[in-house]
């Protein structure tokens, strides 16, 4: 599934109108985002009672380019210092507010991030399937310091559309920030969206309080989320049809 065009199903850069505040203060503490733990969530007054949608979101790449860097980014956490090699499953929880274009109705997208180390994958056999179950949409990194991982996109993505479409497919570029070891040219980079048709997000530098810093890559999601759920919804709906009219 191609992703829709940005702003086409919620109001883009809601996060810096005055009317998102109230919104956004329930995922900021103390001028810092807030950590929310497995059975957490903002808590919003009764007058401004939203609804929660819950997805999961898996976060693809070679070892080293910076899976759990990406996903302390998403959510607002240190980053760690010193690399090391993610031992098994770990999962992080991002909340997002957005505003719905059509009708002004306000969500909070629950995106519980997996990342799981690529040796890891390769050593256990029962991870891969744990982490492609019931997933929603994938986050497929390369580092702009590493050719051979921005090579292997391809393979990636391979893999995980062989089975379904029906994927939410972001591309992220990490170590942005580290120019001057480049190793993976801006010409490249559009060859790769022309031909997959998909965007490619920039990451990198150190995390900020900052929301527009990773407004980008969580509105992509959320709005490409809600677009695939309407989809479903109503290919649901067709089918359901179809089914009463053909009945004896």
């Amino acid at each position: 599934m191609s992703l829709v065009t940005p702003g086409a199903f919620i109001v883009p850069d809601w996060h810096r109108c005055k009317d998102s505040k109230e919104y956004f203060n329930k995922i900021i503490q103390k001028k810092n985002r807030k950590n929310f733990g497995l059975l957490e969530s903002p808590v919003m007054p009764p007058h401004a009672a939203v609804d929660t949608l819950d997805y999961k979101v898996f976060i693809s790449g070679k070892s080293g380019v910076g899976k759990t860097a990406l996903a302390a980014r998403l959510a607002g956490l240190n980053i760690p210092s010193v690399h090391h090699e993610t031992t098994g499953i770990q999962t992080t929880v991002v909340y997002w507010p957005v505003k719905l274009r059509e009708n002004g109705r306000v969500l909070f997208f629950r995106l519980q991030l997996w990342d799981c180390g690529e040796n890891a994958l390769r050593r256990f056999d029962h991870l891969l399937p744990s982490c492609k179950e019931q997933v929603d949409a994938v986050l497929f990194l390369f580092s702009f310091t590493d050719r051979t991982s921005f090579q292997d996109l391809s393979n990636q993505m391979t893999k995980w559309t062989e089975s379904t479409d029906c994927l939410v497919k972001v591309v992220v570029g990490t170590k942005f920030d580290l120019f001057m070891h480049c190793d993976v040219a801006e010409r490249d980079v559009r060859k790769f969206q022309e031909t997959w048709r998909l965007p490619v997000f920039h990451s990198g530098g150190e995390v900020s309080d900052r929301l527009g810093d990773v407004a980008p890559i969580l509105n992509c999601l959320a709005e490409n989320l809600w677009h695939q759920d309407c989809v479903r919804a109503g290919a649901a709906g067709w089918q359901q049809q179809h089914e009463t009219r053909t009945l004896p």
